[in-house]
């Protein structure tokens, strides 16, 4: 299908999602109007993304929380009934029953979701580059499986595939299933974690490291956006919370069982590993190779220039340095067969390169 070029789109809603899309849009040329009913968020937006206003947009693009969709779609419709109506929230089928009800012709509305953010919200927290390799969740039907107009479709893929997005189609219950458990149980049971912290006092806390970090960083979310998500997919995310319930009795009553404990952390790695790679892809098994650096500028550009020669693809890297130290450790995340050839390569010029792993 070919996708059109959206030359002007007007954005309701200036928090970090909105701004984002208003961000990576306008880069691209494409002339945005940011609109939000806070009047601070909406001026910190339209500076962000030199905001124009609109007499006939194409492209109308709901990014306000799903419980004020009902209060601005006949008033958006009224405004522009030539325009392509399009939203972005957490959970699908709630934004296309109040489409049903609306004067907007169910049609006329692609349903869309992207599964990115951060756990600080706001205008000030926007990223042009906040979507680049990540899954948008798009419904082709609406609730009663009608197909949505290709114009409003094209434009829908358009603007994902711009923003560096891979569009994926998925039926609107279906996403609602899915999301309750690779988004809003996360959210919950980090939440949860997080909360055990209150009561700890300040000593304890010193001691936490990047593994308590690490699991609660999405605690610091929201609480008003995310208690709306929640109870909007109350019915989705309970049977995985009485799951979740029922998992967590058994390894209470196991904590004696040495054997026990190591299948439910076994358990865990086999489901951690079922996580897609990159792009959505079959997640791989990367080996690690790690480089010893000697402290001293450009050992890194260095470094990436070995592997540019070597024809290698560094899939990631981790980097453990402290001041003053004067050799520092740099992981390179690659295949198998790059991680042996670039350790060939690196040893024959010299590099303090050591057996990947």
């Amino acid at each position: 299908m070919s996708k059109k070029n959206v030359s002007s789109i007007r954005i309701l809603g200036s928090g970090l999602i909105g701004t984002s899309i208003g961000l990576a849009l306008a880069g691209r040329g494409t002339s945005v109007e940011m609109v939000d009913s806070d009047l601070k968020a909406s001026e910190l937006a339209q500076s962000l993304v030199n905001s124009k206003p609109s007499s006939s947009p194409e492209v109308v693009l709901f990014a306000l929380p799903t419980s004020a969709l009902s209060a601005v779609l006949n008033i958006e419709y009224e405004l522009n009934p030539k325009a392509r109506f399009i939203d972005i929230g957490s959970v699908k089928t709630k934004p296309l029953l109040e489409v049903s009800k609306s004067k907007i012709p169910s049609n006329r509305f692609l349903a869309t979701h992207p599964m990115a953010g951060r756990e600080v919200g706001g205008a000030e927290s926007a990223r042009a580059d906040l979507f680049e390799a990540r899954t948008w969740v798009y419904s082709k039907k609406d609730l009663l499986g009608h197909e949505v107009d290709p114009e409003v479709l094209q434009a829908g893929l358009w603007i994902i595939e711009s923003l560096g997005a891979t569009a994926v189609s998925m039926d609107p219950k279906d996403h609602d299933a899915a999301v309750a458990l690779v988004s809003h149980l996360p959210q919950l049971i980090s939440s949860l974690l997080a909360a055990q912290l209150n009561e700890a006092n300040e000593q304890t806390l010193s001691l936490a490291g990047p593994g308590l970090i690490d699991t609660t960083r999405i605690a610091a979310s929201d609480a008003d956006l995310w208690s709306e998500i929640a109870a909007m997919n109350g019915s989705e995310i309970l049977p995985l919370l009485e799951k979740f319930s029922a998992n967590l009795s058994d390894l209470m009553n196991s904590l004696r069982s040495e054997l026990s404990i190591k299948r439910f952390i076994a358990d865990g790695n086999t489901g951690r590993a079922r996580i897609p790679g990159k792009h959505g892809a079959k997640a791989r098994d990367y080996s690690q190779l790690p480089v010893v650096i000697v402290d001293k500028p450009g050992q890194l550009a260095s470094l990436f220039e070995e592997c540019s020669k070597a024809n290698v693809n560094i899939e990631d890297l981790s980097i453990e340095h402290s001041p003053g130290q004067f050799t520092g450790l740099i992981t390179l995340a690659l295949s198998a067969s790059d991680a042996q050839k670039l350790e060939s390569h690196l040893k024959g010029a010299g590099w303090n390169v050591h057996a990947p792993r």
